[in-house]
């Protein structure tokens, strides 16, 4: 009996009675798509980290998902919203970014990353659904990182979430993150904060994937679900 009320069956196939909040404000045919990306500088570079899983509504389609893209040797691209159009986004910046680096002789710092991901995400606004955070490390600017959201602002930060699983952890963000932390402090808040919102939010899971850049180079990890640092 409680499953024949819970779940409804159509023509397009088996559909859930009971939708979540997000999935309500979906127009006919969308699906929602959830993540949780983060980036936090410090100084002597930059600690970016996302969770793992991608969902197409309901169904988990990938929950080993690798969402920061290298789009330089040293700097990386957090992606949130559309796999597809976050991917082609990626792919476009990476080869803009080559040219770049032949033409003027010199490698790409992360401002000049961040404003070819801003041009390209504003003029196609319309047509693309992608969040991005650009983060990395260069001989001006040290560890810096870009706020990118939909439509195609482009925001320098001390600190940038973003995805859906963001919203839960704004508060807890504000309170851990202080002026002058070090790698270790830095990383630590990243995994805590990505964990906790991997807990409340949904479209948020699978494990944690972190990057370290600095002038000696990239350090990449992953902590795995079962070893998340949830708790107080």
């Amino acid at each position: 009996f409680f499953i024949m009320t819970a779940l409804s069956i159509s023509n397009q196939g088996m559909s859930y009675a009971f939708n979540s909040p997000e999935s309500t404000r979906l127009k006919p045919g969308e699906l929602s798509t959830g993540t949780t990306i983060m980036a936090v500088p410090f100084k002597g570079g930059v600690v970016l980290g996302a969770d793992s899983r991608v969902s197409t509504g309901t169904y988990i389609a990938n929950r080993t998902s690798d969402k920061i893209a290298q789009l330089s040797e040293k700097i990386f691209c957090c992606r949130s919203g559309s796999a597809a159009d976050t991917q082609a986004l990626t792919d476009y910046v990476r080869f803009y970014l080559q040219q770049w680096e032949v033409e003027s002789s010199r490698p790409a710092t992360v401002k000049v990353a961040a404003h070819l991901m801003r041009k390209i995400c504003y003029q196609n606004k319309d047509n693309l659904s992608a969040g991005v955070i650009v983060g990395g490390w260069d001989d001006i600017e040290g560890g810096s990182v870009y706020n990118i959201p939909l439509g195609g602002t482009m925001i320098k930060m001390d600190c940038a979430i973003g995805g859906s699983g963001s919203t839960y952890i704004y508060g807890l963000t504000d309170a851990l993150h202080k002026g002058g932390m070090g790698e270790g402090d830095t990383l630590d808040m990243v995994k805590r904060c990505i964990s906790h919102a991997m807990a409340r939010d949904g479209s948020s899971g699978g494990i944690i994937r972190t990057c370290v850049v600095t002038k000696d180079g990239v350090k990449r990890e992953y902590i795995p679900g079962n070893a998340l640092p949830y708790g107080p």
